[in-house]
């Protein structure tokens, strides 16, 4: 239940009495003598109420209201007026006040009244946090693309961690998408809109690691000319992504273990050090743990960086994702040299899902933009090892069910005739493939 009240009254008195009954009744109460400063320093989305007075020195509590329904018209403002007010509290509450407590007032009457408009706050923020949960969903659903079960749960997984302030380790195979990963579970958290740092620690030679990764002041070593940001400095107040974490040399292992642990680094050669603020996201295809038995990898980091752990399930094992990714990623490639991609054969998408895919999605991208200029693809073989036919035939029927039902916006009666099948039928494939109607709905 929400208790937070800010009073706004320029009367020091009444600011006061009304702060020992808010207070003795288990409110969270903030008070200011203007409304200029309310303003100010009011948060978005504040979980209360607003009790103000009419007539005050600069702002009136009338000119508080109108700019407050500016700002958030859900935000329930409680005017206190004196005896000569009362007309313009009722305009007022015709313009969007909750309510107006006429002085002098009793704490029962107070307390009624703020308890009413607590209750319509808490149902206003619940409500505006189900329509942004709905929406960063729908805009999840068309970054992270994949209709199986596993990238459902890996969808739940990314919303639930972006916007919690730790880090995350994210493992998956070559290809398998783990820098798109990361970049979501910045993007949708609190830090969107500060730096993303991406960083391929393969990918550099280990006598340039500690200046790519800490920076250099001017003069550090030979060659070292003028200052230089290292990659964790310029991630400050953003998101340090660190692919192939397991190349990284143990010398920087141990430092980096120091930045994460007291927040601070030092620039090669310098001598001060610098507060960062920074989530780190690391990535790797093998157990950082058996990296460290194996004397690899420092154990303390890997708990570090392993706070929460996702892992990306390879394309082999989740088919049913393979014509949706192909479909969206041919399209793409179309749209960007001007030109309609044909649809794949119904042989062109058994091979596709016969496919066993070593490079992933990556693979899977590759073969879709040669497919829609018209290359075709000379290296796809129908491997799929270790996968049945009536796997293949399940991948294939729940791919034909998807299609149908999207080519249908989930009507299923258009449904049922272009597959021509029963409608008894068609449920329980349905439901054996954990499609639903309504995720095919137009709008």
């Amino acid at each position: 239940m929400l208790n937070s009240v800010i009073v706004v009254d320029d009367e020091a008195s009444i600011r006061t009495a009304v702060e020992q009954w808010l207070s003795l009744s288990g409110f969270s109460v903030q008070l200011f003598a203007r409304a200029e400063e309310c303003l100010a320093q009011l948060p978005d989305n504040f979980p209360g109420v607003i009790l103000s007075d009419v007539r005050m020195a600069g702002l009136s509590g009338m000119q508080l209201l109108e700019r407050l329904q500016q700002q958030d018209p859900g935000l329930p403002v409680i005017l206190l007026t004196g005896h000569g007010d009362v007309p313009m509290a009722v305009e007022a509450m015709r313009n969007g006040a909750y309510d107006f407590l006429e002085k002098p007032f009793t704490p029962q009457h107070l307390m009624s009244s703020l308890g009413r408009a607590l209750e319509k706050r808490q149902l206003v923020l619940e409500n505006r946090r189900l329509h942004e949960q709905a929406d960063l969903k729908a805009q999840l659903e068309g970054t992270l693309l994949g209709m199986s079960q596993g990238l459902q749960q890996l969808r739940r997984q990314v919303l639930d961690l972006a916007g919690l302030p730790v880090n995350v380790l994210i493992r998956g195979e070559t290809g398998s998408g783990k820098e798109r990963v990361a970049r979501c579970l910045h993007d949708f958290g609190p830090r969107a809109g500060k730096p993303f740092v991406a960083l391929n620690c393969a990918a550099i030679p280990e006598a340039l690691f500690e200046a790519e990764l800490f920076g250099h002041e001017s003069g550090a070593f030979t060659g070292a000319q003028g200052k230089r940001i290292g990659k964790l400095e310029y991630a400050n107040g953003g998101t340090l992504f660190l692919d192939e974490i397991e190349s990284m040399p143990l010398a920087q292992q141990a430092k980096l273990l120091r930045v994460i642990q007291e927040h601070k680094l030092e620039r090669l050669g310098a001598n001060q050090s610098i507060e960062v603020d920074l989530r780190i996201i690391a990535a790797t295809k093998p157990d950082l743990l058996e990296e460290a038995r194996a004397g690899r990898f420092r154990e303390d980091l890997a708990y570090r960086l392993n706070v929460a752990e996702l892992r990306l399930a390879p394309l082999r094992e989740r088919r049913e994702d393979i014509p949706l990714l192909f479909e969206y990623f041919a399209r793409a490639c179309g749209e960007r040299l001007g030109r309609s991609a044909p649809a794949p054969s119904g042989a062109q998408l058994a091979q596709l899902l016969a496919h066993d895919w070593p490079g992933n999605v990556r693979e899977l991208a590759n073969a879709a933009e040669r497919h829609a200029l018209g290359l075709g693809s000379p290296n796809l073989a129908p491997t799929a090892e270790g996968q049945s036919l009536s796997d293949q035939v399940e991948a294939f029927e729940a791919q034909c069910l998807r299609a149908a039902l999207r080519q249908h916006k989930g009507e299923i009666k258009g449904v049922m005739e272009a597959l021509q099948l029963p409608r008894r039928t068609l449920n329980e494939k349905m439901q054996r493939h954990g499609l639903v109607r309504e995720d095919f709905l137009e709008g």
